[in-house]
């Protein structure tokens, strides 16, 4: 680095903060395709750290891109000392701060709003978990925001909620702002991208090969995994409505199991798993698979008629980005979507969704309805999956951490002695204190417990 905090890129730290393989959730993919991208440009190591290290199988650790996995601290420390970039998520600065304190440029990935999306994936625990979780879950999002020197996010909806935050925290100060009077040069938008080649089927999973669908059946997908802050439940209410009247057609979850995770199902599978076993749907009309490859995603949207995408009537929805919109997009797949968030707005605009209302049933079986009774319909709909489909293609997305990698710079609040941070933690004993006063000795003790099976897992 220069005086003035600039320098050319060597090797870039790019620590993934979930599995990477051949099955990976969003946050694997990201770092993926990230890892694809940049490396095009720069020299990039993929680092897979301790807190991840356990559940990356031993076959998959040679890859195209070659994984850096470490299983202790200080292999972490070593493999990124001679980095001259760090790129992260924000649950890895919670587990490993050491990374924030290294001299290096640190950029940090915030491209899902997680503080609301955990309110709603605590929102049926107990007042003192839901306290409690919360309150661990802020301190370390400030802890992060006041570390980076660039952030991402995945919408300019979300980045006018972070620059609220930024704000709050004191990260928009008279020396950012110098910097760069936009704040881009601080925060800019990098969302969720498309591959740059046209998806071509490879072989037939669904139709006539999976269990109960017939070859002339008409496949409704459900993209992605079912979390707390989604709706399934209002799909498969809708499929009980549609099985009344159509028994060709089908609808098929295409995950139900994280890749690798050794933590129990969340809520929202098991209740949707039983709805549809109490309608008398399940393997009849309703299919609930493990997860799909993600290097054979496309041939299960490719086979089906129409992609599904419905969430909750709450604050997360607001600034989401649902990135497995974007794969529809990709794979030309017409869409029922819930209103709401940016990319089913994006999608409706172009006539390529149908939007409901959350929790509508009827709304949605009448869409679906409607949609696989159009002949022709992805035919119909080519040309305007051709419009807006490159707009989000990673080379062309990432352009914004691709520029910061070309002349990465630190945050000039912190490189300064004015900086102010409004981001300490609650101490360890402040915390004890506050599980023991809202949830009593049961609770105090249970804390504990997550506290040092968390310390063990950071290796």
């Amino acid at each position: 680095m220069s005086e003035q905090g600039k320098g050319k890129t060597g090797t870039i730290a790019l620590i993934s903060s979930d599995v990477v393989g051949s099955s990976m959730a969003g946050p694997g993919i990201r770092v993926w395709e990230f890892a694809q991208i940049l490396s095009l440009h720069f020299p990039v190591r993929l680092i897979i750290p301790p807190l991840i290290a356990a559940a990356v199988p031993q076959k998959e650790q040679n890859s195209p891109i070659q994984l850096h996995v470490c299983h202790t601290q200080d292999e972490l420390r070593q493999g990124v000392q001679s980095c001259d970039l760090i790129i992260t998520r924000g649950i890895i600065l919670t587990a490993y701060p050491f990374l924030g304190q290294l001299g290096k440029p640190l950029v940090l990935d915030m491209y899902n709003t997680f503080l609301l999306e955990g309110l709603q994936q605590i929102a049926d625990a107990e007042d003192w978990q839901r306290i409690t979780t919360f309150e661990r879950d802020l301190a370390s999002l400030k802890t992060q925001l006041a570390t980076a020197d660039f952030i991402l996010c995945a919408s300019e909806k979300q980045r006018d909620y972070w620059l609220g935050v930024l704000s709050a925290i004191g990260r928009v100060n008279p020396l950012t702002h110098q910097q760069d009077h936009s704040l881009r040069q601080l925060i800019d938008v990098v969302p969720f991208g498309l591959p740059l080649e046209k998806p071509q089927q490879t072989k037939r999973v669904l139709k006539g090969v999976y269990k109960n669908i017939a070859v002339d059946d008409k496949v409704i997908l459900w993209g992605g995994g079912i979390w707390n802050w989604l709706d399934a439940a209002t799909l498969i209410q809708a499929m009980h409505v549609i099985h009344q009247q159509r028994k060709d057609v089908k609808l098929f979850f295409m995950g139900v199991k994280r890749p690798y995770q050794t933590i129990a199902k969340l809520d929202a599978v098991a209740q949707a798993m039983q709805l549809s076993q109490t309608l008398g749907l399940t393997d009849q009309c309703v299919f609930f698979n493990d997860w799909v490859a993600y290097d054979e995603r496309h041939n299960y949207l490719l086979e089906a008629d129409i992609g599904v995408s419905l969430h909750l009537d709450h604050i997360e929805t607001r600034f989401a980005f649902r990135t497995r919109l974007l794969d529809h997009l990709w794979c030309g797949l017409p869409t029922v979507a819930t209103r709401g968030d940016v990319l089913a707005e994006l999608l409706a605009n172009h006539d390529l969704a149908r939007l409901v209302s959350p929790g509508d049933a009827a709304g949605v079986a009448q869409a679906i309805l409607e949609l696989v009774n159009t002949p022709n319909l992805r035919n119909k709909l080519a040309a305007n999956f051709q419009q807006v489909a490159p707009q989000f293609q990673w080379n062309t997305v990432m352009q914004p951490l691709i520029d910061f990698c070309q002349t990465p710079h630190f945050a000039a609040d912190k490189q300064s002695s004015l900086f102010v941070s409004n981001s300490e933690p609650r101490s360890l004993v402040g915390k004890s204190w506050q599980t023991l006063r809202l949830g009593g000795i049961q609770a105090f003790w249970q804390e504990v417990r997550n506290y040092w099976h968390w310390k063990r897992r950071q290796g």
